[in-house]
C-alpha cells in the first residue's frame, strides 16, 4: 500500500518553478504600483476634514436626517431607490432579447460575434461617463440616472445571462430542436423554465450595484442622494453630510440584507 502511495506521490507534477515564476510577477506588479502611492500627501488640514467628517456623523443633522420633505433624506433615499429599479428595469429588459441572440446554442456564430461586439462596446465605458454624456443630453436629474444605470446594466446583465444560457441541458434543447420547434418555443419552452429562478437572482444582484452606481452617479448631477452629499461637503457643512453617510448606511445595510435573503430564496427554495 505504501509504494502504492509513493508511487503516486512521485507522478504528482511539481509546481514549483510555477509558483516562483507566479510570485516573481506578483512582486514585478507589486513594485510598478509603487509610485502610485507616492502621491499621497496627507496635510494636518486634510486630518481636520476628516475629522470633521467623522464627527458629523456622530452629531448630524437631525432635521435632515428625519425631515420628510423634499430635501430630506428619506425622500433622497426614496428616489435613489426609484433610480436604481427602473435602471435595472429598462436595462434587463433590453438586455434580455440581446443574450438570447448572444449565446452560442441559441444562435449561429456569426450573429452571436456582431451581437457579443455590442454588449462588450456598451461595458467599455464607465457609468461616469454615461453620466456625463446623459447630463449633456437631457440636463441634470434623475433621468439622467435612470439612462446611465439602464445602459450601464445592460452590459453586466447581458453577460451573466450569456453564460447562464450557455450552461443549460443541451439536451432538451435538442428534444425540441427534433420536433421541429421554432426559436420562440425553444426559449419560451426550453430555456425560460430553467432559468427563471437565475435571471431573478442576477437581477436582484444588479439593483444592489445600481443601488450603490445611483449614489456615486448623484456626484455629477444626475439625481440621488449623491449630489446633495457633494454640495454639503464643498460647503462644508459636516453635520449634513454625517446625516446623508448616515442615511446611506441604512440603505446599503438593509439592502444588502433583503437582497441576500432573496437571492438564498430563489436559489435554494
Amino acid at each position: 500500500m505504501s509504494q502504492k502511495l509513493e508511487a503516486v506521490l512521485s507522478k504528482e507534477p511539481r509546481r514549483g518553478l510555477q509558483y516562483g515564476v507566479t510570485i516573481i510577477i506578483l512582486l514585478i506588479l507589486l513594485a510598478s504600483s509603487a509610485p502610485v502611492l507616492s502621491g499621497a500627501h496627507i496635510t494636518s488640514k486634510g486630518f481636520e476634514i476628516g475629522w470633521n467628517i467623522l464627527s458629523g456623523i456622530f452629531t448630524p443633522d437631525t432635521s435632515l436626517l428625519f425631515g420628510l420633505g423634499d430635501s430630506g433624506v428619506a425622500y433622497l433615499i426614496l428616489q435613489t431607490i426609484a433610480i436604481a429599479f427602473l435602471g435595472t428595469l429598462v436595462g434587463a429588459i433590453i438586455a434580455v432579447p440581446l443574450s438570447f441572440i448572444s449565446a452560442t446554442n441559441i444562435v449561429p456564430k456569426p450573429v452571436v460575434i456582431v451581437t457579443r461586439v455590442i454588449i462588450m462596446a456598451i461595458r467599455t465605458v464607465p457609468s461616469l461617463v454615461y453620466g456625463l454624456m446623459f447630463i449633456r443630453v437631457t440636463g441634470p436629474g434623475p433621468f439622467a440616472g435612470v439612462m446611465t444605470l439602464a445602459i450601464v446594466s445592460i452590459g453586466m446583465i447581458s453577460k451573466l445571462f450569456i453564460e447562464t444560457i450557455e450552461d443549460l441541458d443541451s439536451g432538451i434543447l435538442e428534444s425540441l430542436d427534433a420536433f421541429g420547434s421554432t426559436l420562440f418555443q425553444k426559449i419560451r419552452y426550453g430555456i425560460l423554465p430553467q432559468l427563471g429562478s437565475d435571471f431573478i437572482s442576477i437581477l436582484v444582484y444588479r439593483f444592489d450595484m445600481n443601488l450603490r452606481e445611483a449614489t456615486i452617479l448623484g456626484l455629477v448631477g444626475a439625481g440621488g442622494i449623491g449630489a446633495p452629499m457633494i454640495f454639503a461637503l464643498n460647503a462644508y457643512h459636516w453635520h449634513q453630510v454625517g446625516a446623508i453617510l448616515i442615511g446611506l448606511f441604512i440603505l446599503v445595510f438593509v439592502v444588502e440584507i433583503l437582497s441576500d435573503k432573496l437571492r438564498q430564496k430563489i436559489l435554494h427554495g
